[in-house]
């Protein structure tokens, strides 16, 4: 499910806006009490993830000293994360500092200019950078001092010196009490600086009255000076500004917010096309911080604080200058339409497009908490009722039950309702067919034999597969679904680590997995990881060429799923430490707003999807609803509730996913759709796992125990069918591999499946693969006769040759299946590897060699890595490497001299990285040889530099 939980990711944004210690940038001497050396510049900085800040709010401030000076940098953590602090020239760096509070420093003689930054990965970049500069004569902060505005004769009230709001005007109750006139202030968190000018300063609450709201309006004055300066502090938050207007007009000439800490600091304003014009102050707080979400704290930082605008003759510089670009803002909250609605009035509050129309099919007490579900060769929905989640209880005492709902007459409402069976434990999903119902029950894959006649287990459930882990149980192994190929698949999370092998297997018999796509055979049992990475796939489905695509969340959310793929992490390593790289995201876009990371926008994104958490995985491939959203993929936000679409093209060897108008929107803050498919009628069901709070959470008590939904999402042009594939005779279920309605192509062929060989059933199907001319029911034959064991391995390599890119590269996966090929195929696959045009079966044959024994693997790989015109290819340089890599072990000189042939710029480094990770007298002196004839380094287009490790 989406439900991520908090803490495993570090936020930066979030913590970093936590209130720290006071910090002091200006020089001056170290107290002899805390140390014996003596430094003539003492500088102290507290690190974010926003940057290195000094006691008067300067972020990563230019830090100064003159020739010969002593100088130290103190940093202290502002948060909980991993922060050092380096000189790049002189090449020093602190210890590592991780907890919030601690601090560390360097110490060095100021010779030169430098640059002062976080070592750790990632943080540089991210912002953390200054500049150390070594200056002549005395280093000082003054500034020119400004002038206080007049208005008939008269110094306006603009600093509050007068110790009330004469000149200002307000509204709200944000300014009823809005100065003050102490430092800690009264409304602020005690260790926090202000650092006011004067008697007073203004706040708009602080972050003790953050949920007061208002505005403040200063009189109209005239610009007699072209720049000004004022104040500001407070949350970097859209509806908590400083705006400068014109009085004529009321045009909002300049804006600023806070960001998101507590010192007031200097921001200038351009008043050159203003001059003698009339002006005014608006101070806007319009954000409570009240977060809707009761695991999202308030924020407290939705106030502003004001102080002392003044006029200038020239710009003045401040060193502590706040400028807008250095502020990441937060838009204002999202509304909340509804929360809490019945099931009826949930289905009204939701605006589909135009022609469609949502109907409540079932709801509390009928259905509860809906985690899983699937559609059977009926039509009838499988829905799975998670009570235990999210703690699995003690062996024998699970509360789960799977329900099976029809509907009787076509009117959109499940008005027939069966148990199937109960008391199992943390189901978390279900598919049907083959003979029974398969279920994901962390530690175990279950598989319970059913009649399916009279809709009751045949036998008690049996524990296909064990070892899967429960340290988060939001991520354990869920959405089972029957692939093209007949495999069970199903994805797993990245926070729980799974063992996985038959009971009582031994670890070298297991297979470990924490993020990615599995798949599990029905007949032969074997279990495997499809792809791996990712955070926490909650979807999968395949496209009408069959390949799979998941939907993930927090880091980016779609991701086409490539056999043998390593695909970017939300957290930890690769099971391969050669990895050195991992495909990335086939979306050019997110569902997230602002820059602060994914879980700052939620609640806040509706403007780009709803937020970073996704559901469920349609690629609609039903036959009724407008063209414009077959081959889409849907996905709900939980967040945001909505439907989420993406637009799957072909790019390469893979896909692009471009960001489409979302579905539809549900407007009930409580709506939590966790999964929807298509059905016999090309319309769709969901289930809504309907509750207050969206967040997973180990504790069951913040999840509502009493509600759930299931809904009807149809079309006008939709027309309700009654159907039982599971009476169709053998050559029926072979013409359904024929129907415009995915939902039968996939039913059937899991019917057939079960059924076995059936030499009537091949020689029709291998009709269609001979004779029809659409690619995707050419495409449905092979699967059908694969599944039902139709194929010779001599019919399969005939079809490498085939006309269509999509039969060659599926002809690959079928004949590499069982991970070895005879010396013809292999043949033929170094061929195609050197001459198919296609980059899709280019990705297919690297995939396959991924399953072969190194060995095998040197000729077709030969091939693969000098096509040039793969270089920029999204997948293939990377996949090439993952099946190059273990070429190393297996003879180094000679995997180096594949990877010098390669025009892509990695994998003359990668290989040689990968060899020198041997760290043999032998591999040392292969990597030696190789550099002396001058092979390493000098090849146009690699990058690399010999005896040390690259940095990943």
């Amino acid at each position: 499910m989406n439900m991520i939980r908090l803490t495993h990711i570090l936020v930066p944004l979030a913590l970093a806006m936590v209130a720290v210690p006071a910090l002091d940038s200006v020089a001056q001497q170290a107290p002899t009490t805390q140390t014996a050396e003596k430094f003539d510049r003492d500088y102290a900085l507290e690190a974010t993830m926003l940057g290195f800040f000094a006691k008067d709010g300067a972020r990563n401030p230019t830090l100064k000293a003159n020739k010969g000076d002593r100088v130290r940098i103190t940093i202290t953590n502002g948060e909980l994360m991993t922060h050092d602090i380096a000189l790049e020239k002189l090449g020093i760096k602190s210890k590592v500092i991780i907890e919030k509070g601690t601090s560390t420093s360097i110490t060095f003689k100021a010779e030169q200019n430098d640059t002062y930054y976080c070592s750790v990965p990632g943080h540089r970049a991210a912002g953390m950078v200054g500049s150390f500069e070594v200056v002549e004569g005395v280093i000082s902060n003054e500034t020119v001092a400004g002038q206080v505005p007049m208005k008939d004769g008269q110094p306006l009230n603009l600093g509050f010196e007068t110790g009330d709001l004469k000149n200002w005007t307000a509204t709200g109750d944000a300014f009823t009490n809005a100065l003050f006139s102490s430092d800690p202030s009264p409304v602020h968190e005690k260790e926090m600086h202000i650092g006011y000018e004067g008697k007073y300063f203004l706040s708009s609450g602080g972050t003790l009255n953050y949920k007061q709201t208002g505005t403040l309006t200063s009189v109209p004055f005239q610009v007699t000076q072209p720049f000004a300066a004022f104040r500001v502090s407070g949350g970097a938050l859209q509806d908590t500004r400083v705006e400068i207007v014109t009085a004529s007009d009321n045009k909002v000439i300049y804006h600023i917010t806070g960001q998101g800490r507590a010192t007031l600091q200097p921001a200038v304003v351009d008043l050159q096309p203003y001059l003698n014009k009339e002006i005014f102050i608006r101070i806007v707080d319009n954000e409570t911080g009240i977060s809707q979400i009761p695991y999202i704290p308030n924020d407290k930082w939705a106030h502003i604080n004001f102080d002392d605008f003044r006029f200038y003759a020239s710009r003045p510089e401040f060193p502590n200058e706040l400028k807008q670009k250095d502020i990441i803002i937060l838009p204002p909250l999202d509304p909340v339409l509804n929360a809490g609605l019945s099931g009826i009035e949930a289905a009204k509050a939701m605006t589909p497009p135009p022609g469609f129309k949502i109907t409540l099919a079932a709801a509390e007490p009928d259905i509860i908490r809906p985690i899983s579900f699937t559609v059977d060769a009926r039509g009838r929905l499988w829905v799975v009722e998670g009570h235990t989640y999210p703690v699995r209880a003690p062996e024998g005492k699970g509360r789960d039950k799977i329900l099976i709902f029809e509907d009787t007459n076509g009117d959109g409402t499940l008005d027939k309702r069966k148990v199937f069976a109960e008391g199992l434990n943390l189901i978390s999903g279900i598919e049907v067919g083959m003979g029974g119902v398969w279920l994901g029950s962390a530690p175990h894959l279950l598989f319970i034999p059913a009649d399916f006649k009279n809709d009751k287990p045949a036998g008690p459930p049996q524990i296909l597969l064990d070892g899967w882990g429960l340290e988060d149980t939001h991520e354990v192994l869920n959405n089972l679904r029957w692939g093209p190929d007949g495999w069970l698949y199903g994805t797993h999370g990245v926070f729980t680590h799974s063992n996985v092998g038959k009971p009582g297997a031994p670890d070298s018999e297991r297979t470990k997995i924490n993020a990615g796509v599995w798949r599990y055979h029905p007949t032969s049992h074997k279990f495997e990881v499809f792809a791996e990475g990712s955070s926490n796939p909650w979807g999968i489905d395949f496209n009408e060429y069959g390949h799979p695509f998941i939907t993930v969340c927090v880091i980016p959310h779609m991701y086409h799923v490539i056999q043998g793929a390593r695909y970017q992490r939300q957290a930890g390593k690769h099971f391969n430490p050669y990895t050195y790289d991992d495909i990335k995201t086939i979306a050019d876009h997110v569902h997230w707003v602002g820059e602060r990371g994914p879980h700052a926008g939620n609640f806040r994104s509706a403007s780009a999807g709803g937020g970073h958490a996704h559901a469920g995985a349609m690629i609609y491939l039903g036959n009724s609803w407008p063209g414009e959203y077959r081959n889409d993929i849907f996905m709900n936000n939980i967040n945001g509730a909505r439907l989420n679409m993406d637009h799957l093209t072909r790019s390469g060897s893979g896909y692009e996913a471009t960001h489409k108008n979302d579905f539809m929107a549900m407007n009930d803050s409580w709506s939590q759709w966790l999964n929807f498919k298509y059905d016999a009628s090309g319309s769709v069901w969901a289930i809504d796992w309907y509750d207050k709070n969206q967040c997973h959470s180990p504790n069951p008590d913040v999840h509502n125990k009493t509600m759930g939904r299931i809904f009807k999402i149809t079309h006008e042009n939709d027309k309700w069918v009654q159907v039982d594939l599971s009476k169709a005779s053998d050559m029926e279920l072979v013409n359904y591999q024929l129907n415009p309605n995915e939902w039968y192509v996939r039913q059937a062929r899991t019917i057939l499946q079960e059924r076995g060989p059936n030499k009537k059933v091949h020689k029709a199907l291998k009709e269609i693969l001979a004779k029809n001319p659409d690619e995707t029911r050419k495409l449905r034959a092979l699967w059908a006769l694969h599944v039902t064991k139709g194929l010779t391995e001599k019919e399969l390599a005939e079809l490498l040759s085939h006309d269509s890119e999509y039969i060659r590269s599926w002809s690959v996966q079928l004949l590499t299946e069982g991970k070895a090929v005879s010396p013809e195929i292999l043949k033929k696959f170094v061929e195609m590897a050197q001459k198919d045009n296609s980059k899709l079966v280019r990705l297919y044959l690297t995939s396959g060699m991924l399953r072969l024994d190194p060995s095998q693997r040197w000729d077709v790989l030969d091939a693969l890595v000098q096509k040039a015109e793969d270089k920029d290819d999204h997948n293939l340089p990377l996949m090439e490497w993952y099946a190059a890599e273990p070429l190393a072990a297996v003879d180094a000189k000679r995997a180096l001299q594949l990877a010098g042939k390669s025009p892509f710029p990695k994998m003359l480094p990668y290989m040689v990285q990968r060899v020198e990770a041997i760290g043999t007298d032998e591999s040392r002196k292969i990597l030696k040889d190789y550099n002396k004839v001058g092979q390493i380094g000098n090849q146009q287009g690699h990058h690399h530099t010999t005896g040390t490790a690259m940095n990943h």
